[in-house]
């Protein structure tokens, strides 16, 4: 995976984080390099050498033991893996999430609609149509922010956020949507639920989705939510 598109910043973010920083026209086209060079560092996070990885759509906050590495030491790591090219990401997994549109589940659903200047059903159509990839979990644990929403169906986020957002809805906010995983504050427009859990935090692999899968929203009904809930 060639890397010579975009500019690329290293630099201290704290003690013990180094930001990786891909600079391009969108953010969006930095992600799947910053997600390829994630993946690539995992080895070294099993080896102690790196704590953690937190990628975003265009940077990858790399978090380190200062008492083991320096800051050097880790951007020397990174140079040394974008100097030999990062690979094509793995196959990633796709997930199917079926999701209530509208009403209590909704209940943005007709807003949107009158912003894009569609009709409900169509806002649906779109926003289900579309095949998304994860770019990064974020915001709260579990949270996917997707790529690859259709722009006509974009609309701005709420002026004031709600208290409370429940677990599984499927919100829009400008050209991005996600999923709430778990009962939070929020001020994305909300269109929908889904009766997945997400977010498992009792299991070692807590987050159903992760970065680099693709995901697509299938719209059911009330009564196909609550069955999928009791199972």
């Amino acid at each position: 995976m060639a890397t010579k598109p975009f500019e690329i910043e290293v630099f201290p973010a704290s003690d013990n984080t180094l930001l990786v920083r891909f600079e391009s026209q969108s953010g969006l086209e930095s992600n799947e390099p910053i997600l390829a060079l994630a993946w690539q560092l995992q080895h070294e996070k099993q080896t102690n050498r790196i704590l953690n990885l937190h990628p975003a759509y265009e940077t990858l906050l790399i978090r380190f033991d200062p008492l083991v590495e320096s800051h050097a030491e880790i951007e020397a790591l990174v140079r040394s893996r974008l100097e030999a090219k990062l690979p094509d990401l793995p196959e990633r997994k796709q997930v199917d999430v079926p999701v209530c549109y509208g009403g209590a589940f909704g209940p943005d659903l007709e807003e949107v609609a009158r912003l894009a200047q569609l009709t409900s059903a169509q806002v649906v159509d779109i926003h289900s149509s579309a095949t998304y990839r994860v770019c990064f979990l974020g915001f709260a644990p579990g949270f996917p922010y997707l790529d690859g929403m259709d722009r006509r169906i974009a609309v701005p986020r709420l002026d004031s956020p709600r208290k409370e957002v429940a677990r599984g809805t499927v919100g829009i906010a400008d050209t991005q949507t996600g999923i709430y995983p778990v009962t939070s504050p929020g001020g994305w427009r909300l269109i929908g639920r889904t009766p997945l859990k997400l977010f498992r935090p009792d299991e070692a692999n807590p987050s159903l989705i992760l970065p680099g899968d693709r995901l697509r929203f299938r719209p059911i009904t009330p009564d196909e939510y609550e069955r999928l809930c009791n199972e």
